[in-house]
This record gives C-alpha cells, sequence and structure tokens, in this order.
C-alpha cells in the first residue's frame, strides 16, 4: 500500500464568493471509533472479498479540502506536494 503525507496549512480565495478559504479535511468515521482522513484511491472500484472495495496495492492519497469562510464552499485536492515527491 502506497499512501501519501500530510501537509503544512494553505490559504486560498473561494472561486465563487472571493472569500477567504481555508484547508481542512473531511473525516471518514465509517470505522466507528477509529477516525480517518479521506483518502483517493486511483483506479476502479472493485468489489471485496468480504465488503467493501478493495484497495490492497493501490495508490492512495489524502484528500485535503479547503472550506470557504464566507460562503461555506468546499474544494477538495488529491495531491501529492513537493515536499512528499522527494521522499
Amino acid at each position: 500500500m502506497e499512501q501519501q503525507g500530510f501537509s503544512s496549512i494553505h490559504l486560498k480565495n473561494c472561486p465563487k464568493c472571493h472569500g477567504l478559504m481555508e484547508e481542512g479535511f473531511i473525516l471518514d468515521g465509517t470505522h466507528g471509533p477509529s477516525n480517518r482522513v479521506s483518502l483517493w484511491v486511483r483506479g476502479l472500484a472493485e468489489k471485496g472479498f468480504f465488503r467493501g472495495v478493495k484497495t490492497w496495492k493501490k495508490t492512495k492519497i489524502p484528500v485535503t479540502t479547503y472550506r470557504c469562510q464566507s460562503c461555506g464552499f468546499l474544494e477538495s485536492y488529491a495531491r501529492i506536494r513537493e515536499e512528499e515527491n522527494r521522499k
């Protein structure tokens, strides 16, 4: 399993209202008390043997989400940061 790391906080402007957007993440609480960050997985979703979808040996990248402080618009990205490429 290949999984990329997390990043530092970045600010940008909202494409809808031009308000200030702040970086954060969507919390994935589907595994009960084990909260996780949502991940983007390369490839098509394939049904798993027991349940869910197969993710073994697939590239996984944490999803970063920006939220506008003015209008609440959300914009998500799954990107490998420059500092993570050097690892």
